[in-house]
């Protein structure tokens, strides 16, 4: 591990835990593997992708069910000992307890433990409750108040298990049961509920030693699921029953110091189990208010506070050094507003702020442009000559250039070079060759490099800001091929040579240095019909969409780190000859064929996140 002394060029700064932070507002609910056994009445623990739910419902008849989550299905395992509703899960699909409930009477103290295939009884809590809330994993939970007998005796009781001992801890400020929430044994939330005579909107937070009042949830109810909990500063809350007794599908989110309503669930219901965190949860089974089965799953984006890409941190707690990065893998597609016109064969240049898309097919060419402003797109100046699947690029929706390209079948292949300077086109000088469905890696309209195209060639030319040089040739001719990069460092990516075996794609790539071409490791799923990736090095870029027989689209996205490629979460929409511009972190697939000329976009951006690096 270094020392601060051995880190040169950085500003370190310290922090106790990395400083996650929810984007919840952007958050939503998606349908995921149903339930085995309908059920309401009890918490469920774990995570998304693995989670544990076990007895309930609320009412008769009750079950001694268990069943484990894995990120897609249900699975049935061996049933608790004690048949009961109304109960509390803490843990993990591999170490779990389960504590309190009901059969409508009596009330439970038991305490069972999961070990991933048993339930074992163990310590019995010190209060006998049902309808209770928790917090925690199998050797540090809580179990939180709940009542005895209804109407009578409702509790405020806090319980703490150390793995072998329930201990009795402070109360919760307002006596309560059948509340939402969660968290750890030493950082909780919970809100709502039922006091003795009404439901509450009232929220507390746990600090490891005592309950605090906090701001109320917006939307009083009782029977909510809220195991999403990162302890007392992150929290979710879904579903439950309104007054008077009204099923709800609201959701929302705990910050720290307020909730906020978020997207609500897709099926209203009450009394639903909980998993997961305030980024990533799930709700499942509940009252609709027939017994459900039904899951969803919830995600909402993270980022980190306090931090921007290339800072770098020491974790006190971990004593590690955390450079924060860009969440890449974690990144999806979505959809933005579409071109004015469809198009495909088109290039583009820019970024999410500032853009441009030119050129392109039918028609058979197009010589117009559109520009993206950061919120949408604007018809602009016309190509001097319309044209499709040139060798474009530049850094924003001002700075652009094309070369080449195909300008219909009585031209033929095109040499002529444009320049946009965000108001109009100029011609420069040529190509040295005719070609279009090029490759190519151009930052910036004064500097970049075309590579390969129809017809099917080897050749490299290299742009200076005044002329095009040819360069040293690529291994494998090609056309149709993706690529990124500069003038000194790009990859030229797969491609088609309808003479060659296969027929149709060439699953190769290559590595230009500024002064050689250098075959790399293949993408994972060969493809033709690509044009433009994101990235301005060989060192980093993606690739998305394309085809793999000539007629087909693919929604395929694959990212490549300077010595291998990997998959990625695919376009929303399968399309090829399309414009990708952007980097690794943010970007665009402006139109393409999808299998007609489309107007559709879709963005690229990632969030931040911490990396844990090693200094020597």
């Amino acid at each position: 591990m270094a020392k601060y002394s051995d880190i040169k060029g950085f500003t370190v700064q310290t922090l106790s835990s990395d400083t996650a932070a929810s984007q919840a507002a952007a958050g939503s609910w998606a349908s995921g593997g149903a339930l085995n056994t309908a059920r309401d009445g009890t918490t469920g623990a774990g995570s998304q992708t693995a989670a544990i739910v076990a007895g309930g419902p609320q009412g008769s008849p009750f079950t001694a069910n268990t069943e484990l989550y894995n990120g897609s299905s249900w699975t049935e395992v061996n049933n608790i000992n004690t048949v009961r509703g109304n109960t509390a899960n803490a843990g993990t699909t591999t170490a779990a307890l389960m504590f309190g409930g009901t059969a409508a009477p009596p009330y439970y103290a038991n305490n069972e433990e999961w070990d991933g295939t048993n339930w074992t009884e163990g310590t019995d809590l010190n209060q006998a409750r049902g309808y209770l809330g928790r917090a925690g994993i199998q050797t540090a939970a809580l179990a939180i108040g709940g009542y005895f007998d209804p109407g009578t005796n409702y509790y405020g009781n806090t319980e703490l298990f150390n793995g072998s001992t329930w201990t009795e801890l402070n109360d919760l400020n307002t006596a309560r049961n059948t509340f939402g929430g969660g968290g750890t044994s030493t950082s909780a939330v919970v809100g709502g509920g039922r006091t003795s005579t009404v439901f509450t909107n009232l929220a507390e937070t746990w600090n490891g030693s005592s309950w605090t009042e906090v701001s109320e949830i917006n939307t009083t109810r009782r029977w909510a699921g809220g195991d999403a909990t990162s302890g007392e500063t992150y929290g979710l809350l879904f579903g439950g029953l309104t007054p008077p007794n009204s099923v709800s599908a609201v959701t929302e989110s705990w910050d720290g110091t307020s909730w906020t309503e978020v997207a609500d669930l897709s099926t209203a219901r009450s009394n639903p189990g909980g998993a997961g965190t305030n980024e990533s949860a799930l709700a499942f089974g509940g009252g609709t208010p027939s017994l459900s089965t039904a899951t969803e799953e919830w995600d909402a984006p993270a980022t980190f506070n306090q931090i921007q890409e290339g800072q770098l941190f020491f974790n006190s707690t971990a004593n590690a050094f955390k450079e924060t990065i860009s969440d890449v893998p974690g990144t999806s597609w979505s959809s933005g507003p579409s071109v004015n016109s469809s198009k495909s064969f088109n290039n583009g240049a820019g970024d999410l702020t500032s853009s441009i898309t030119f050129g392109g097919a039918p028609a058979p060419t197009q010589a117009y442009a559109e520009q993206w402003n950061g919120s949408t797109w604007t018809e602009v100046a016309d190509l001097n000559e319309g044209r499709q699947a040139g060798a474009g690029g530049g850094a924003s929706g001002t700075d652009a250039i094309m070369g080449g390209g195909y300008e219909g079948p009585n031209i033929g292949n095109s040499v002529n070079t444009e320049i946009w300077n965000g108001s109009s086109w100029t011609e420069v000088n040529n190509l040295n060759a005719q070609k279009y469905t090029s490759g190519s890696g151009i930052p910036v309209s004064t500097s970049g490099i075309a590579f390969g195209g129809n017809p099917v060639v080897a050749t490299a030319e290299v742009w200076d800001g005044t002329n095009w040089t040819e360069v040293g040739d690529l291994n494998t001719a090609r056309m149709y091929l993706g690529g990124f990069g500069s003038a000194t460092s790009a990859i030229a990516a797969n491609g088609v040579n309808p003479g060659a075996s296969p027929a149709y794609t060439q699953n190769v790539v290559e590595k230009w240095d500024g002064t050689s071409w250098t075959e790399v490791s293949e993408m994972n799923t060969a493809r033709g019909e690509m044009l433009q990736g994101q990235g301005s090095s060989n060192a980093s870029g993606i690739i998305s969409g394309g085809s793999t027989t000539g007629s087909n689209q693919i929604a395929n996205t694959e990212i490549w780190n300077g010595s291998s490629w990997t998959e990625l979460n695919d376009l929303a929409t399968a399309r090829r000859m399309g414009a990708q511009i952007g980097s690794t972190s943010s970007g665009m697939y402006i139109a393409g064929q999808s299998p007609s000329p489309s107007t559709t976009v879709e963005h690229w951006e990632s969030g931040l996140a911490n990396k844990t690096i090693t200094a020597s």
